[in-house]
């Protein structure tokens, strides 16, 4: 069997190229769970994270920073790999069945086109001050937060790179 087409076929570049597959998903009662980030260099608390979202549903989004939306985030030097990779990582997970890039700085159009079920970000947020809240709240979704795992981030990561 050849992966690699399945992995790419769950990637959309643009939101619209996700539009018959989030359809599909949404006249068959699918339960669509959507998170968003940079995922810059995947690690233990990106899996952890993903794997805990992707349960709370039966199909998992990520909504994926373009590379030009991460430089305005972070910086410059980041991010360290390109968003055609950090795509085709995100999407052979087995727990991951769509990836859409994004080039805003916050996801909350991408958020009002999928229309979740359930929107979730990391526990350093209050689900109120959660982009897209007031868009899931209001279709009567939920917003979960999942805590992170102490000492991973892609941060801590680079850093240690750099001692």
């Amino acid at each position: 069997m050849d992966y690699l087409p399945l992995i790419e076929k769950k990637i959309a570049y643009t939101a619209k190229e996700a539009e018959n597959t989030l359809n599909l998903w949404r006249f068959k009662d699918d339960k669509i769970v959507f998170t968003n980030g940079c995922f810059d260099i995947l690690h233990k608390g990106h899996i952890e994270y993903l794997a805990k979202a992707a349960s709370l549903g039966t199909k998992l989004v990520i909504g994926l920073n373009t590379d030009n939306s991460v430089k305005r985030l972070k910086g410059n030097s980041r991010p360290i790999n390109d968003e055609n990779a950090r795509a085709l990582l995100l999407a052979s997970l087995m727990f991951v069945d769509k990836v859409i890039l994004f080039d805003t700085d916050t996801p909350r159009d991408l958020i009002d086109f999928v229309q979740p079920d359930v929107l979730v970000k990391g526990g350093d947020y209050k689900p109120e001050d959660i982009v897209g809240y007031d868009i899931v709240k209001a279709k009567g979704g939920e917003v979960v937060t999942i805590d992170f795992i102490e000492g991973y981030s892609t941060t801590t990561t680079i850093e240690k790179m750099d001692k």
